[in-house]
């Protein structure tokens, strides 16, 4: 059924306000890397469309001046966009003659809300699954500017990029931050704070604030606060270790370790060296320990092992990839963090979310609104019932996250 020219009309002016909103009801949205336009604008695009960009390459300086070539090697992310929701609302034709005002506080925001709250939350969900590093025990709280700035010291002590610094905070420990001192959140020099996640600027980083950080439970181990002593550990064809055997586990125990458990290997344990990062550029012992999370689910055995699938790779052998000063032996000792609540610190820009445009959806009135700064897209079509007084509307989105782990760290609150 032909739509009224009006009714097309308002479907283009009503998805311009819905897309707005979009982009700054929730943080992570609104602070991600979307830029990359040659992916997001080039096409409609279609669930599974994938982006593949570059990391920068790593080398390994030579002593003297005899040259070592070593072969380049190139270092690749990809973000595959595989997620899609979509919104249907009931409307009549006297509803969508409303202006914009009225079309968002009654159907619009509701709608866009809920939209964005999903989106969010899962774009929140790489705190929990890209940060291999994290600052904090997730016993006792983060409550103090102070640990802000320790928590920064660590990030940027291990050399990830210091540019474009943002920090993702759980909301209700917010106020315990604040009261532990003067305010020391600020507006940037550029900005004016506009949004109620937005903190402000603290030790060169930009804060934010949400309520829909992501849960992690943790697997027997990290809940029962278990020491696990290293037994053994499998290489790849680099020497790297991509996965260690531990003892000290309850026998047979199907949730010994669950997908991204975090350990940290322990410091002064009796013969065995502290085992730290080196910086991710120079390769030079950092302040940081080593730590790493659980890629995969993994039961226990009736020896009381546990085989854990390690990210990243953790390589002591020196070249370009060595990430760790010393070699991981059998009697080194772990501790897996309990179940917590993940923020994150990220920064050089390597945050990307893709909210690609979605095709016309001929015949019905269609409108694919994208914003010409930031490539976020939303898509609003509508079509009427034969011969009812009624017109279904749908706002529709795909999009598709990564985030490179090695310019990461998660930040840690006890639940």
């Amino acid at each position: 059924m032909a739509l009224p020219t009006n009714i097309s009309q308002n479907v283009q002016t009503y998805n311009k306000a819905d897309l707005a909103y979009l982009q700054n009801i929730n943080c992570f949205v609104a602070t991600a890397n979307t830029k990359y336009k040659d992916f997001q604008k080039a096409n409609p695009a279609n669930l599974g469309d994938t982006f593949t960009f570059d990391k920068p390459p790593r080398f390994s300086a030579n002593d003297g001046l005899v040259v070592n070539f070593e072969a380049y090697e190139q270092r690749v992310q990809s973000l595959v966009v595989d997620k899609a929701k979509n919104i249907g609302i009931n409307v009549s034709a006297q509803q969508l003659i409303f202006n914009v005002e009225d079309y968002m506080d009654r159907f619009g925001k509701s709608a866009i809300e809920e939209l964005g709250a999903v989106i969010e939350s899962d774009i929140a969900g790489l705190c929990e699954t890209a940060p291999y590093r994290f600052y904090g025990n997730g016993v006792s709280p983060i409550n103090s500017f102070g640990q802000l700035a320790q928590s920064l010291a660590f990030f940027r002590n291990f050399g990830a990029a210091k540019y474009n610094t943002k920090g993702y905070l759980s909301d209700i420990i917010i106020p315990d931050i604040v009261s532990s001192g003067l305010n020391q959140f600020v507006a940037g020099d550029n900005e004016k704070l506009r949004n109620s996640w937005e903190l402000g600027a603290f030790a060169k980083c930009d804060w934010y604030s949400s309520n829909l950080l992501p849960v992690h439970t943790a697997g027997t181990e990290g809940i029962n606060a278990v020491t696990l002593t290293v037994v053994s550990t499998t290489l790849n064809s680099d020497g790297a270790v991509t996965a260690i055997l531990f003892s000290g586990t309850a026998a047979s125990d199907a949730d010994s370790v669950k997908q991204y458990d975090r350990f940290q290997f322990q410091d002064n344990v009796s013969g065995q060296p502290n085992l730290r990062f080196l910086t991710f550029i120079g390769h030079k012992p950092s302040a940081n320990p080593v730590q790493f999370k659980a890629t995969a689910d993994a039961a226990s055995t009736g020896a009381s092992q546990v085989s854990v699938s390690i990210d990243p790779p953790l390589q002591a052998a020196s070249g370009k990839n060595q990430n760790i000063n010393k070699q991981i032996v059998a009697g080194m000792q772990c501790k897996v963090l309990p179940s917590h609540r993940v923020g994150m610190i990220q920064s050089g820009d390597q945050f990307y979310v893709a909210i690609p445009p979605l095709p016309d959806c001929d015949p019905f009135a269609t409108s694919v609104e994208q914003d010409p700064e930031t490539a976020v897209s939303l898509r609003m079509y509508t079509g009427a019932q034969f011969g009812q007084n009624q017109y279904g509307t749908v706002h529709d989105v795909i999009w598709g996250k990564t985030q490179v782990s090695d310019n990461a760290m998660a930040v840690i609150f006890p639940l």
